[in-house]
């Protein structure tokens, strides 16, 4: 499988499928297999394509240390290398911030960004009270139980063990990724590149309230909103059926949406 050079640093992805493009990006847990569910399931109708951001999977992990101002520039190397445009890139919790900022650095590549169980480190007072406020409330938490519903770690024991191995593959932590949200970009910033946004998120994320989410989507113009009903912050994993649906629907309608424009 290929790699891409992001300034002297190797990139693993892969591409699987073929038609309209949609770049995976992992969470703070994830790697280029934490997508597995849908690969298989999007593959037929999209390309898609996943990766390891330095430091995460089979990426080059060999430096001292992570800046996560580094990890927008891993993304857009993969765009680079499979020469994709009009690609929408689906961001996972913190992964969303670097997708959002991949996407606002290369507009010619990128046509829509999808920030999962994310404001993708959009600069906005308001918005920074409701999330540190969400924050406030999840870390009372045990952090399996900000994830996956309860129900689902006791019917699906198997698949539970299995997401919190995902993260024993990587060497960058989540402290890693954080500073990600200095200097994020405004709503003017967005409005001026021409990237549509949509927000994706589940009716029990237990870090992000569908209340932050939906006013967010409120103050981003012209974005999308997308709130699946009984779905956890790691709705990719616990409900793949209703995420695979819902991206699914987002890559068709932002499409449309573009071609109409």
């Amino acid at each position: 499988m290929p790699y891409a050079d992001s300034d002297g640093t190797s990139i693993y992805y892969e591409r699987h499928g073929s038609g309209p493009a949609i770049l995976f990006v992992h969470g703070s847990g994830g790697h280029h297999a934490a997508w597995w569910q849908q690969v298989a399931a999007l593959r037929d109708e999209f390309s898609v394509v996943t990766v390891d951001l330095r430091g995460f999977g089979k990426s080059d992990s060999s430096m001292p240390e992570f800046d996560g101002q580094d990890f927008p520039g891993d993304v857009v190397a993969v765009l680079e290398a499979e020469d994709l445009t009009d690609a929408m890139l689906v961001g996972q919790s913190i992964g969303s911030v670097a997708a959002l900022r991949a996407g606002l650095l290369r507009p010619d590549r990128v046509s829509s960004v999808v920030l999962g169980h994310s404001l993708g480190g959009i600069s906005h007072p308001e918005l920074k009270e409701l999330a540190a406020a969400d924050r406030a409330e999840a870390v009372k938490l045990p952090v399996i139980d900000r994830l996956l519903t309860k129900r689902f770690q006791t019917d699906r024991a198997d698949l539970t063990f299995l997401f919190q191995q995902m993260g024993t593959f990587n060497v960058a932590k989540m402290q890693d990724l954080r500073n990600l949200d200095t200097n994020g970009p405004s709503l003017a910033e967005i409005r001026e590149s021409g990237v549509k946004v949509a927000f994706l998120a589940g009716e029990k994320d237990a870090v992000l309230s569908v209340k932050t989410v939906t006013r967010a989507h409120e103050l981003v113009e012209g974005s999308h909103l997308e709130i699946v009903p009984g779905a956890p912050h790691s709705m990719y994993w616990e409900t793949p059926e209703a995420y695979n649906a819902a991206v699914a629907r987002l890559r068709r309608t932002l499409t449309a949406t573009k071609e109409a424009a």
